[in-house]
């Protein structure tokens, strides 16, 4: 019986406090719909921009917390690669994966954050430990067009020091992280407090 229930109780636990693994389930090797996917035209927007300050960044930003890792990732959509300390924030940054339960919860959320920020800031999506086709997928399913960088080797994760996912990060104009948060599936009221009370900035209705 002890069994049957601790059975029960693992999705129901991942769920709610997030996601450690997935890197299992993928195939091994390109299977047909990955070779597919990888003809279609990206649903996110390429990363070029993410070395600029958003366009009407507040001039003055709180300060303090440390650098974002020194970690290198590819961009989805290609091009250069993306050193994370080179990223001009404002930012909130969103680590995901398409097995990850709470992360496609809240993942449409984050679309709309980007669609609000007016400017003031950007959403950066670093997908961990995910196939390229799924990660498409998803982006597609849900609408997502902010940039994504991709982090098959879940190396952002490990600097952190998290296990699981998703992950939200706050970071400021000085590219510090102001507040990593690991609650589980984040909800625009949560995402708009967060960004007010880490970034200073008001997100317009």
């Amino acid at each position: 019986m002890n069994r049957r229930l601790a059975a029960l109780l693992v999705p129901v636990l991942l769920a709610a406090a997030g996601c450690t693994a997935g890197a299992e389930e993928k195939e091994p090797g390109p299977s047909a719909r990955q070779k597919a996917a990888a003809n279609r035209p990206s649903p996110f927007q390429d990363c070029a921009a993410l070395g600029t300050p958003p366009a009407s960044a507040p001039s003055a930003s709180p300060s303090g917390g440390e650098a974002l890792p020194e970690l290198t990732l590819e961009c989805f959509t290609g091009g250069a690669p993306v050193a994370l300390r080179d990223v001009r924030g404002p930012a909130v940054i969103n680590v995901w994966a398409s097995w990850c339960p709470p992360c496609r919860k809240e993942l449409p959320a984050f679309q709309r954050l980007s669609d609000r920020a007016a400017g003031q800031f950007r959403v950066v999506g670093v997908n961990s430990g995910d196939s390229r086709e799924a990660a498409q997928s998803m982006g597609e399913d849900f609408g997502v067009r902010f940039p994504v960088l991709i982090d098959q080797g879940e190396g952002l994760k490990r600097e952190l020091n998290r296990k699981g996912i998703p992950l939200t990060v706050l970071v400021d104009a000085q590219g510090h992280v102001r507040h990593i948060d690991s609650t589980g599936a984040l909800d625009d009221a949560r995402l708009t407090e967060l960004v007010r009370q880490h970034l200073g900035v008001t997100v317009p209705a």
